[in-house]
């Protein structure tokens, strides 16, 4: 199977302005589902940097005091230790907006700081469009002189608080605060990938593009300014070591780096109008889906993405779709809540008037009966192609903020019945098969082996409805009696009263969902 028949040719990924190689051959990727594990691995491979090996990361929030492990370091413990050693530590994290609006300026500037004072440089990046943020979440550590020691880590997980859960769902000790339903430390679900091989070097140059941007770190105001001149910010980066040469090949996997970068001025350097290669990739893998997609998503909104679902389920008529998502938004109120409710509710009914009895949407509950937050931003198409990134299923995600996804092809197939789910030649391959098991396994509460069931598409839908219809009627029967195995419930959205409705919408529309293309492609309904 040649790799441009799912991932993105360089004509396709139509940013010129970038170094970024088209794809990466000869590398391995292993999923780390949960924040507990990748916080430890994270920390064990941190640990073991000496002095002249790079640490770079960029993040959305980071919390300083978050605790590695159980018994620490903390984030800041952590990343200072290293700086210590000698160790090249650089970091980018979204300057955000205030505390009072609920978002991470403080505690981002605090890990700054701390991270600072041991040598390390960190920056309050705010250079996004307006109303954007940098969101992509990635750890690169590279070791000169010993690349096979080389490592990164990109996927969907903050260094931030609440993050740090396992696969019992009970909660970070150390929560945010979320919307009530999710109680006072939220049971949260997400996905990090950890890759070594020639990729590595990539994601290395991916983080060096933004780094060296020569656009003025803080571009939205005399006040955000002023603030950052009082507290004495660093606002220029200091230059990079050399970039070292690309880590040798480590397995058999093709990786391929999506991003989006929105088109603003000052343009990014590196991408002087944009980069949409996220929604590009997506767009190209769904449309070749024949039989099931399975994904995992915080938001799932935008009738943009929801159309794209929609034309191929009509065009496939054995193509199912299988979303894990939220119960409920992250946040309460009259005034959050409606825009939150009313993307969702629209991008579902979109694609269930195209196929109702082949759209399965599910939202997650504990062992206690609480709903489990889905941050997590996975797609599995057919058993071959699989994203892993910071990007949500949004028109923001795929257009406005800045985001990282890597695309995953196996060159290993996996020879289980059905051994080519789609019909297309391609096989199914070992690693997008297995990490859709584990997910959905980890779901229907089934141990390693009994998930023989979900491998075929058609047992894996029947499987996910039968256990979501069965706790839905145990729960609806006031919880009584021994509690069905599983924790997906069919998710339900309700259409909004035309009054909330119609101030809703035009504020999903503008504030929760904007658009980060340039007109022409808007215009043009194309990313």
């Amino acid at each position: 199977m040649p790799p441009q028949e799912w991932l993105l040719t360089a004509a396709e990924r139509g940013n010129p302005d970038t170094s970024i190689p088209t794809w990466n051959t000869g590398n391995t990727v292993e999923a780390l589902i949960h924040g507990q594990r990748y916080f430890d691995r994270l920390a064990s491979e941190v640990e073991a940097l000496e002095a002249g090996d790079h640490l770079f990361f960029t993040d959305w929030r980071g919390d300083p005091d978050e605790r590695m492990r159980a018994d620490g370091p903390t984030i800041a413990e952590l990343f200072a230790a290293a700086a210590k050693r000698g160790v090249v530590v650089k970091g980018l994290l979204w300057r955000s907006h205030v505390d009072k609006l609920a978002y991470s300026e403080e505690e981002n500037r605090t890990l700054s700081d701390d991270i600072e004072a041991a040598g390390g440089e960190v920056l309050l990046d705010q250079r996004v469009r307006r109303g954007g943020s940098h969101h992509q979440k990635l750890v690169v550590l590279r070791h000169p002189g010993r690349p096979e020691l080389d490592v990164a880590f990109a996927g969907g997980i903050d260094l931030c608080h609440s993050r740090r859960d396992d696969d019992a769902h009970h909660g970070d000790p150390q929560a945010v605060r979320m919307a009530k339903a999710y109680g006072p430390n939220p049971p949260w679900h997400d996905v990090q990938l950890m890759l070594r091989g020639p990729v590595v070097g990539t994601l290395d140059l991916s983080f060096r593009e933004r780094w060296t941007d020569p656009a003025p770190l803080d571009q939205h105001g005399p006040i955000s300014t002023a603030t950052d001149m009082l507290k004495h910010e660093d606002m220029r980066p200091d230059p990079l070591p050399p970039q070292p040469p690309d880590p040798p090949p480590a397995g058999e996997m093709t990786v391929q780096v999506l991003r989006t970068y929105p088109a603003m001025r000052p343009a990014y350097s590196f991408a002087k109008l944009g980069e949409r290669t996220v929604a590009r990739g997506y767009t190209k893998a769904i449309r070749r889906a024949r039989r099931l997609i399975y994904l995992e998503d915080q938001y799932l909104w935008s009738k943009e993405v929801a159309q794209l679902f929609a034309d191929s389920m009509r065009e496939n008529p054995d193509l199912h779709l299988i979303a894990v998502v939220p119960r409920h938004p992250d946040v309460d109120g009259a005034f959050a809540l409606p825009p939150n409710q009313v993307g969702r509710e629209q991008a579902i009914e979109l694609c269930r008037r195209a196929a109702a009895d082949r759209v399965h949407v599910f939202d997650l509950e504990n062992s206690e009966g609480t709903p489990i937050y889905v941050h997590a931003k996975v797609c599995v198409v057919d058993d071959v192609w699989t994203s892993v990134g910071s990007d949500n299923f949004n028109r923001r995600s795929w257009t406005h903020d800045s985001e990282l996804s890597c695309a995953v092809l196996d060159g290993t197939r996996d020879g289980r019945a059905p051994a080519d789910p789609a019909g297309l030649g391609d096989g199914a391959r070992r690693f997008a098969r297995d990490l859709r098991l584990s997910l959905l396994g980890e779901h229907l509460e089934r141990a390693g082996d009994d998930r023989d069931d979900l491998i075929d598409p058609v047992g894996a839908v029947r499987a996910a409805t039968e256990a979501a219809d069965r706790l839905k009627e145990w729960i609806a029967g006031g919880r009584s009696g021994p509690r069905p195995p599983g924790r997906l419930v069919p998710h339900e959205t309700e259409r909004l009263p035309w009054h909330q409705r119609v101030w809703a919408v035009p504020a999903y529309r503008l504030i929760y969902d904007p658009d980060g293309r340039p007109w022409r492609e808007r215009r043009a309904g194309t990313w």
